[in-house]
């Protein structure tokens, strides 16, 4: 996949990138198509282990929907008399950040600049957010006269709580890199000028390790934050068979026994 996403896989590792960067790589209709054509491959890819999902330039991460184009086709739906232009949720949003959120296998977020909108929401929508100290983050769909989409409303609430995940959503501002790392919003916070590399070796670590195990951990925490203890403790139990019956546990086992650093098959 060439052009506004590319697509690249090595070593395990499927790099994601925004390349908009003009644009602050915003989302056009090209741009979603592609994104999430993309996030569908790498989780459908067995062999891909872990996800980088960054973007190009320094300015902007995604500031969201194109609204530019936005524009557009507002005014030739109001023509047909139509609501096309708002099934981009449907048709696009949710398909990515429900891969980027189910997928068996780790997906890293590495923030190089301004994530607003959607683009927060994709961010939030990664396990784990390397950050770089020039970034920031902001809800902006208030702004725009538009309630939460991209996720937003379920992944904004767990990262902060329910009570400063509303008092953003309904007061968006500029939440700045350091806010966003004291809030939970960001895991790491790196200088700008070493974020790609930063964010390519927290991501290529994870795609060396357990895959199955970390699949098992991303589903846990799911599923715990909306079950009661006794049923989590048996989706624990579920989970644990399934990553104790694993190649790598097998591997990690020996590699304790032997005093040796495990080398992980992802399966």
């Amino acid at each position: 996949m060439a052009g506004t996403v590319l697509y690249e896989v090595s070593d395990g590792l499927a790099t994601i990138t925004l390349n908009r960067p003009e644009a602050m790589n915003a989302l056009d209709i090209a741009t979603k198509v592609a994104l999430r054509d993309a996030v569908r491959t790498a989780a459908d890819d067995t062999a891909v282990r872990a996800v980088l999902l960054t973007a190009a330039g320094d300015r902007a991460f995604c500031v969201g929907q194109d609204l530019k184009e936005h524009i557009g086709l507002l005014a030739a739906d109001r023509e047909a008399g139509t609501g096309q232009t708002m099934s981009t949720v449907r048709e696009h949003y949710n398909p990515v950040v429900r891969a980027l959120t189910e997928m068996p296998k780790p997906v890293v977020a590495g923030v190089n600049g301004v994530a607003a909108g959607a683009g927060f929401g994709f961010a939030l929508a990664a396990d784990y957010r390397v950050v770089a100290d020039t970034a920031a983050f902001n809800t902006s769909f208030a702004g725009v006269a538009l309630t939460a989409d991209s996720g937003v409303s379920w992944t904004l609430p767990r990262v902060v709580g329910p009570g400063r995940a509303t008092d953003l959503l309904l007061f968006p501002r500029s939440i700045k890199a350091q806010e966003a790392y004291e809030l939970g919003i960001a895991n790491r916070l790196v200088p700008a000028s070493s974020l790609r590399g930063e964010a390519e070796k927290v991501a290529r670590t994870l795609a060396e390790g357990p895959t199955v195990a970390y699949g098992a951990i991303k589903e846990a925490v799911a599923f715990g934050l909306s079950h009661s203890l006794a049923q989590t403790l048996e989706k624990e139990d579920e989970l644990q068979t399934r990553a104790g019956s694993s190649q790598d546990h097998a591997i990690a086992v020996q590699a304790f026994v032997n005093k040796e650093k495990p080398k992980y098959l992802g399966r």
